[in-house]
């Protein structure tokens, strides 16, 4: 007869839950009761219903939701079941929380954005800065909507230098995702491109389903050159958005976002050419000033030429007369 330790049975339990793919990923609704958040960050609460109650931990560093949790409220929960084998409690370790009353869709793009976010995709080190005077932007969007001419107007009147390259795709339906990521491989095989705008209208959370897909997700990660997400309105937030290097509101503010303003660009020139003509102007006068500073050190301290010549004249003229007398007296001594 074998006899196992308490450590063993629970361990072998925990080994059990981990392997069950039902219950290492699943959804659980029921009512919060018993919360409670320690000092650490954690929260521990309870999932009833009726007379029944599970047990729940929720990490604060894995804790979409959290601000949900009240005594009370009725939620939907995602994780995975655990023993903590120090009491040997049965547990769910939940990841994230919403209202109950939620649809199958919204959960499973919930649980879509926990598992990138895990994966470092929304990553806010990994984005790239836009490129400051670009020459080419390739627009990931449909070519007969409304967006198309909208950037190309508003890119057009901003920074005429900027060449566009449509990458066609259908930003609604069925086969928009698919479309989507062919236009990314498309753009990453051509060259010198140097951002990226994909971009749709506005629309309900069905429209927007093709930038919610994790195929388009990781092209957009995957592109070599910046991205401008720029799906729905200020208030549709699509998963293309938190993955893109840059997130605009709207199509034409992608437009304003990926392409200086020219007029702007001018008044900067007009700027820099009267602080460098100042500058020229001053580093001028300071060169005259010391010239004219050395010039001064110089006349005072070259010799008095004029002075010299005078006093050589005086002791010539003062050694001749002394010479006359000189020979005077001898002369006279001879005659005597």
């Amino acid at each position: 007869m074998a006899v196992y330790s308490v450590s063993q049975v629970l361990r072998y339990l925990n080994d059990i839950l981990a392997q069950d793919p039902v219950v290492r990923d699943f959804w659980v609704h029921g009512e919060v009761a018993n919360l409670t958040r320690p000092g650490s960050g954690h929260s521990y609460f309870s999932l009833r219903e009726s007379t029944t109650a599970l047990r729940c931990v929720m990490f604060r560093t894995q804790a979409f939701g959290a601000h949900l949790l009240s005594d009370g409220a009725a939620v939907i929960a995602h994780g995975r079941l655990s023993l903590y084998e120090a009491r040997g409690d049965l547990q769910l370790i939940a990841d994230i929380v919403k209202p109950e009353g939620l649809g199958e869709a919204q959960l499973k793009l919930e649980e879509l954005k926990l598992k990138l976010e895990r994966e470092g995709l929304f990553a806010e080190s990994r984005k790239r800065a836009l490129p400051s005077y670009p020459r080419r932007i390739a627009v990931v969007t449909s070519p007969t909507g409304a967006v198309w001419h909208d950037i190309q107007t508003i890119v057009a009147r901003r920074y005429p230098l900027v060449e566009l390259l449509l990458a066609p795709a259908s930003v609604q339906g069925d086969s928009a995702a698919a479309e989507i990521v062919d236009a990314f491989q498309t753009i990453d095989d051509t060259s010198e491109v140097d951002a990226v705008i994909v971009a749709r209208g506005g629309g309900s959370l069905e429209d927007l389903r093709a930038f919610n897909e994790e195929p388009v997700s990781r092209a957009i990660y995957a592109s070599r050159v910046p991205v401008i997400s720029a799906v729905g309105h200020e208030t549709d937030v699509t998963i293309a958005d938190l993955v893109a290097d840059r997130r605009a509101p709207t199509p034409s503010a992608a437009s304003e976002m990926a392409v200086p303003d020219r007029y702007e660009l001018a008044s900067r020139l007009v700027g820099w050419q009267q602080s460098l003509s100042a500058g020229i102007a001053a580093r001028v006068q300071f060169r005259t000033d010391a010239v004219s500073h050395l010039g001064g050190r110089l006349r005072q301290g070259r010799p008095d030429i004029d002075s010299a010549r005078l006093r050589i004249d005086d002791r010539l003229l003062s050694i001749a007369r002394h010479l006359t007398r000189d020979v005077e007296r001898r002369s006279e001594r001879m005659r005597g």
